[in-house]
């Protein structure tokens, strides 16, 4: 779920940042995905905190 909640967060932020900048509608996708990933990745690792510590 955290993961999940964290891509979304992350594509948000990386295409309102692309607008922010006056990107073009591929910057925003680009940006959008690597936010995402990165987001996600992010999510992942306290995921596995959470559980690690807490289980």
């Amino acid at each position: 779920m955290i993961v999940i909640a964290s891509a979304i967060l992350g594509a948000i932020i990386g295409t309102l940042t692309a607008k922010r900048r006056k990107g073009s509608r591929a910057d925003m996708w680009q940006y959008g995905t690597v936010y995402a990933i990165a987001f996600a990745l992010l999510g992942l690792i306290l995921t596995i905190a959470i559980e690690k510590l807490v289980f």
